[in-house]
Formats: structure tokens, C-alpha cells, sequence
């Protein structure tokens, strides 16, 4: 498996990042979805990845920058036919992993509550990341779950798979 920066231009990342605003959309409550698409992934303040089995797409996800010593995990989707075999684990690893290397010192994200989402919570979990208030412009709400990771820790290799 190899993992790509950029490729927002490739036709198979596009579709995923549809497929992956659409169930966002589709699986919330009207206006609480906060998935970017290719406009919004497409800034200087994000570095977007994507997971590739040779020619086949298993994944990608974002990291954006908020403030010098923190980042937060943006966009984060695994296709349907990868999901449980490791493929959002290894990408979450490699963004991890590349925000301690930009010197971030904390980790963020916003997820939603909804069964949905459950399974990426529980990923999340096993990366060390533990829930937190609400951060950079985003407001308590009942729908959302934030989760924060000490960068300045490092985890048990266990945990990192």
C-alpha cells in the first residue's frame, strides 16, 4: 500500500470525495455536515492524502493546519469495500505521523454522533485521540463529538496499528 499527497485532480479521488460529502450529508441532520469537498481540501492550510492498493483507492484524509502547534483531521473516508480491513488506521497513522513531523503539537477533530459514525470514533480511540470541547470556530452541539491527541506523547506501538 502506498500513500499519495494531493491528487485531487485524479477522477477516483473525486468520486470518493463525492461519495464521502454525499454520506455525510445523507447520514446527518440537515446543515451538520462538515465534510469538505475538493474546493474546500484544495487550500494552503491542507495537506490531503489518499491510500492506494496499486491502482485501487482504499482511502484518504486531510490535515489542516489551525494554528502552528495544531492541526486537525479533515475529511477523513474509507471506500465502502475497504472498510475494517486497516486501510483508515493507516491512513490516520501516516497523518499522525506527518503532523509530528510540521512540529504540531496537538491533533483535533469534529465527527458526527450518528451510528454512522461510530466505527471512525472507535478508530480514533485507538489512536489516542480522547474527546475534548469544542475548538477552532466550532460550537457545542448535541450531533458533534471533538477529539483531541497529545502530539507531545508518544503512543504504545499497539496502538498504532
Amino acid at each position: 500500500m502506498d500513500i499519495k499527497e494531493g491528487q485531487l485532480d485524479d477522477p477516483r479521488v473525486l468520486a470518493l470525495l463525492e461519495t464521502h460529502v454525499s454520506r455525510a450529508r445523507a447520514e446527518t441532520a440537515p446543515g451538520k455536515a462538515h465534510a469538505l469537498d475538493v474546493s474546500g481540501l484544495n487550500t494552503p492550510d491542507i495537506r490531503f492524502f489518499t491510500l492506494w492498493d496499486n491502482e485501487t483507492l482504499l482511502g484518504c484524509g486531510a490535515l489542516k493546519t489551525l494554528s502552528p502547534g495544531h492541526g486537525e483531521v479533515k475529511s477523513m473516508h474509507t471506500a465502502e469495500a475497504h472498510r475494517g480491513l486497516g486501510a483508515g488506521s493507516r491512513i490516520l497513522k501516516h497523518m499522525i505521523d506527518q503532523a509530528r513531523a510540521m512540529g504540531l503539537t496537538r491533533l483535533s477533530l469534529e465527527t458526527g454522533t450518528w451510528p454512522y459514525f461510530h466505527p471512525a470514533y472507535r478508530v480514533y480511540l485507538r489512536h489516542g485521540f480522547v474527546d475534548c470541547p469544542p475548538f477552532a470556530d466550532y460550537k457545542a452541539d448535541p450531533d458533534r463529538r471533538f477529539m483531541t491527541l497529545d502530539l507531545s506523547v508518544p503512543l504504545p506501538d499497539r496502538n498504532r496499528s
